[in-house]
């Protein structure tokens, strides 16, 4: 069985900066642009049944805005008319109106049990598209932005079942053949849970194809599904469509297409209920092993056999315990016997005494190891000084207790340790494993639309970009980028909604629920001479941050980063912050 490859992110320390200061507040105004749109945004409000905190990260913080990287400053949306519209930016100070690209066949607004409406470019002249009714879209557009070529025209569509959502799809020309893989997003009720939210998240990995130039018609080669218990933070299936990366707080798996879901879990609870063939105990001198007998057992009925590191249980021919002890025992002394209540009692005596077995035979799970009260109480006397019900017992003592009402806000992280997967393609096995610990999954952003996309992850202060490269199997990983300090701003900003930073890194913004937009950029060389007086050195360069007030009451529901400018998107306006004005 092959195990996945444990690996970690290697931090390039030429990119890090121990001296930096912190940003300096500028009070240079930002050219901010408006355009009020002719139809409101399609947004989808959560139902009464979408109540999970799963729903709220997948629909309810959804980005109605779109970017699209192939094309400098390009931003799509979908309307209540349930029009695709696109602003491409050429001159700030001559905006032109949003255009129609597109216009959904369905009547959206006849549908109760709808998602939002998503688009991804997957490609300079390819589009998928869901509805947010469980129809996926194939789309062939042209050359987008060129008015002579673009045309935006349905080359495939189907049903797919329940709606969802698409977070990611690459485009693939392999020996003429043509595909398309697509990443959708549900989350569904599971009503054999009855411990947690009673929903789950499912990923379901499309692949459609046209075998030749001759065949125009696409169809479904492919159909995997991966199911995990949290919405992934980040998606991705890398360019020559071999393997998916994911960034979760709980992992996922795949499920075996065409396997009857419920009668696996009917399975699996059997499994779960099913009593143990074995019980032990343990003290620091011996270990007590009781088995169950059928009736009318006799001692002819049964071979032990006992070896220093060994076991072997035979009843009627059938073996009930057999294999590799934890740890050595004195054979010799080991004994065994039928007890009045019809079980077999086994007695182990440990050659190494006080040591504690954490089991009885390796890698054997029929058996249920019974705790004795008494050493429980031994353990927790023993344990007892490093934990108190009073919040600092000994204040003159050397090395007090950390006390948690002494962090700040930005020191404490509200998410448990999250992880890095990527799968392979082929097996549907995951190959390579990056524990994220507490470096806290920020924000993702495509630099190079033929790459995979990047994702940001705090490392202690800092916020550091990381660029996949699925073809590198020694540095899979790479540290691309670092902004200074934000990762601890960031942390600060409790009503934060979006992230995101410009391709080129000289920028990263955020923006909260309503009006506020606050962006913090890459340090520039000083036009005049600054000193540093608690070091006495002169400064080179100051990280500025802005702030930009939008003049409206609606909530945000979209927002983009480019090079030169953000986009923030509200259910009636469309804002354009011009964020490089140097020339």
């Amino acid at each position: 069985m092959e195990v996945a490859a444990n690996c970690s992110l290697r931090v390039k320390r030429p990119l890090l900066d121990p001296r930096f200061e912190g940003y300096k507040l500028s009070l240079e105004p930002l050219p901010c642009y408006e355009l009020e749109l002719e139809a409101a945004v399609a947004e989808v409000k959560l139902r009464d049944d979408q109540y999970t905190l799963e729903h709220m990260h997948a629909f309810g913080m959804y980005n109605y805005l779109h970017c699209d990287s192939w094309y400098q400053d390009s931003v799509y949306y979908i309307d209540n008319l349930g029009r695709i519209m696109n602003l491409t930016v050429m001159l700030d100070t001559v905006l032109a109106r949003p255009r129609e690209v597109f216009r959904l066949p369905t009547d959206l607004t006849a549908y109760d049990n709808r998602l939002c409406a998503s688009i991804h470019f997957t490609s300079s002249t390819w589009v998928t598209l869901s509805d947010g009714t469980g129809r996926l879209y194939l789309i062939a557009t042209g050359e987008r932005g060129n008015n002579a070529s673009e045309k935006w025209e349905i080359v495939y569509n189907e049903e797919l079942g329940s709606p969802f959502i698409l977070i990611h799809s690459i485009s693939l020309l392999k020996a003429e053949e043509h595909s398309v893989a697509t990443l959708l997003l549900r989350v569904e009720k599971e009503e054999s849970d009855m411990k947690g939210s009673g929903f789950f998240v499912s990923l379901e990995w499309v692949t459609i194809s046209k075998k030749n130039k001759d065949n125009k018609k696409y169809e479904i080669i492919k159909r995997d599904i991966l199911r995990g218990k949290s919405v992934p933070h980040y998606a991705a299936i890398e360019p020559d469509g071999n393997g998916l990366m994911i960034v979760s707080y709980k992992s996922f798996t795949f499920v075996p297409v065409g396997q009857d879901v419920e009668e696996k879990k009917d399975e699996e609870m059997s499994d779960k209920i099913k009593e143990p063939l074995y019980y032990w105990q343990q003290t620091e001198e011996d270990l007590t092993v009781t088995v169950r007998l059928p009736e009318d057992s006799t001692k002819e009925d049964i071979q032990v056999q006992f070896l220093p590191d060994h076991v072997n249980v035979v009843l009627k021919g059938q073996k009930i315990l057999e294999g590799n002890l934890y740890s050595s025992v004195d054979h010799e002394s080991s004994t065994w016997i039928i007890k009045e209540n019809n079980s077999l009692e086994i007695s182990l005596i440990k050659k190494n005494e006080g040591l504690t077995w954490p089991e009885l035979v390796v890698g054997d799970k029929q058996g249920e190891f019974i705790r004795d009260p008494a050493q429980c109480a031994a353990i927790a006397e023993r344990l007892m000084h490093l934990t108190s019900e009073q919040l600092n017992p000994d204040p003159d003592k050397g090395k007090p207790p950390c006390n948690a009402q002494e962090l700040e806000e930005c020191d404490i992280f509200f998410e448990e340790s999250s992880s890095l997967c990527r799968f392979d393609g082929n097996t549907l096995k995951t190959t390579h494993v990056v524990n994220l610990g507490s470096n806290q999954y920020l924000f993702s952003v495509t630099v190079d639309p033929k790459e995979m996309p990047c994702f940001c992850l705090r490392h202690d202060v800092d916020a550091l970009l990381w660029q996949p490269h699925s073809s590198k199997q020694d540095e899979m990983w790479e540290h691309i980028a670092t902004f200074n300090a934000l990762g601890y701003v960031q942390a600060s900003k409790r009503d934060k909604k979006f992230f995101a930073c410009a391709p080129n890194y000289s920028y990263a913004a955020l923006c909260e629920c309503l009006r506020r937009v606050f962006i913090y950029r890459q340090p520039t060389p000083m036009s005049t001479v600054l000193y540093n007086r608690k070091e006495g050195r002169q400064v080179g360069q100051v990280a500025k941050q802005q702030v930009a007030s939008l003049e409206t009451n609606d909530p945000i529901v979209g927002f983009q980063a480019t090079n030169e400018r953000l986009f923030v998107l509200t259910t009636r306006n469309l804002f354009l912050i011009k964020v490089q004005t140097e020339k």
